[in-house]
């Protein structure tokens, strides 16, 4: 009798060390963006599990400066890194919703496709949502550039692109209002054309 009980408590105990191997919790913002990652072949599917990382990584709190993803040396350093990280979070979400909206833009609407007319129509309006969904951060990413070349001889050396990032942003260099509104333009002459089409176009 006894030797069984032994066995059952010694297989339980395995297998709540081996379920919890190599598993953490992840509470900041600095967790949550390290599940971000590029892809080399980017599926929707891809982007849409970034966007769900960068969100959660937008609602956590920041981690202890002791432990953020550059130096912390006083508390205009840590004000930068926070404008800079928060900028850099929304900068991208409008590159992930960017691709997630490619893979479903007919750049062309060309003559052959008219019979498959309403999915790419369906296809458009998807690709629409995801551009103006990218739009939407691009006001918090300005203003948090703002923010943060206000604070321009505050260095953060492991942060370098991040500043970079900030500093085209502040020339204009940067601008996804005017990217994403040529491409809301473009989506919407070819949605124009598709929807001319019918059995005498094809």
């Amino acid at each position: 009798m006894y030797r069984p009980r032994r066995a059952a408590l010694l297989a339980l105990l395995l297998v709540l060390a081996v379920g919890g191997a190599g598993a953490y919790n992840v509470y900041f913002k600095e967790q949550f963006f390290r599940l971000y990652h590029q892809h080399y072949i980017q599926y929707p599917d891809d982007a849409i599990e970034n966007i769900y990382w960068l969100e959660q990584a937008k609602k956590a709190d920041f981690c202890n400066p002791l432990y953020a993803l550059a130096t912390i040396e006083d508390e205009r350093h840590w004000e930068r890194y926070r404008y800079l990280f928060e900028m850099h979070l929304s900068l991208k979400l409008i590159e992930q919703h960017l691709i997630l909206g490619s893979k479903y833009d007919k750049r062309v609407a060309y003559f052959y496709n008219a019979p498959w007319k309403d999915q790419n129509l369906e296809s458009l309006k998807i690709a629409e949502s995801a551009y103006r969904a990218a739009l939407a951060y691009w006001g918090e990413a300005r203003e948090l550039a703002a923010k943060a070349m206000g604070m321009r001889f505050v260095r953060l050396e492991e942060v370098q692109y991040w500043e970079d990032e900030a500093f085209r942003i502040e020339e204009g260099e940067l601008d996804y209002a005017d990217i994403i509104g040529e491409e809301l333009a473009r989506l919407e002459r070819v949605r124009a054309a598709f929807e001319k089409m019918d059995r005498s176009t094809y």
